[in-house]
């Protein structure tokens, strides 16, 4: 597995608005056969900061969600809302071993 973690620090006043857009692109993207989890997770002490959570079969798999319409329209509408720009952090997985995910 291949993960990314997307840290995301949101403009207090789109908070709502980012979960939403956010949420429809994890609906979509957990549809994409190369994704094989896509978690939206919100900081309980600082609600403007959220973590996406990606997990793709391969390490070719981010370039190809990379591409489609919903990630697309996701980023040119989640952008203006960040109060900085968003951050990534991958990840190895080492436990579970890769079975059955």
């Amino acid at each position: 597995m291949y993960i990314v973690h997307v840290h995301v620090h949101v403009k207090p006043e789109f908070v709502e608005a980012f979960k939403e857009i956010t949420i429809e692109n994890a609906r979509n993207s957990v549809q994409e056969p190369g994704i094989a989890r896509f978690d939206v997770i919100q900081q309980t002490d600082d609600p403007t900061r959220f973590v996406l959570v990606e997990v793709y079969r391969t390490p070719e798999d981010p370039a190809k969600h990379r591409e489609t319409a919903h990630y697309n329209k996701w980023r040119e509408l989640a952008e203006p809302m960040m109060a900085e720009p968003r951050t990534r952090v991958v990840y190895a997985n080492l436990f579970p071993a890769d079975e059955g995910w």
